[in-house]
């Protein structure tokens, strides 16, 4: 088993907060991302795929095919937009980088696997001291 890692790169802004809760109590909760007026991060996404190595190739996948999928079902859906407003995805969810994560994998993990491979793991960098990491709905 070969493992393949794709780095892609997006801007995007969100903002942490419940409705229900008033502003100080989302202020409380989730400090300065809760600012009415939004922020934004450089994100750094690092996809991660394995399989067999094609003996023909020489490739598990090829890794402008993978850029391709994540361009067209994650980068184009999230750079330069506001994740609570206009990524389809993330409607109705809180815009946290954990739920952001999971959204990814939902997205690319169907045309990895046409691809013949299987999604393997991401890593979604939010700030320099910041990332989170999936590997998919797996038991512990």
């Amino acid at each position: 088993m070969v493992y393949i890692t794709r780095k892609e790169n997006f801007c995007a802004a969100h903002k942490l907060h419940r409705k229900e809760w008033s502003q100080e109590k989302n202020l409380e909760v989730f400090g300065k991302c809760a600012n009415p007026n939004w922020h934004g991060h450089n994100y750094s996404l690092f996809v991660t795929v394995k399989g067999e190595v094609n003996p023909q190739t020489g490739f598990v996948m090829n890794i402008s095919e993978l850029s391709e999928i994540v361009q067209k079902f994650v980068i184009e859906k999230l750079d330069h937009k506001n994740i609570n407003m206009d990524v389809d995805f993330m409607q109705n969810k809180m815009a946290s980088t954990e739920n952001l994560i999971i959204g990814i994998w939902e997205q690319l993990e169907k045309p990895i696997t046409e691809k013949n491979c299987k999604l393997h793991y991401i890593k979604l960098q939010e700030t320099e001291k910041n990332f989170v990491e999936y590997y998919g709905n797996v038991e512990l």
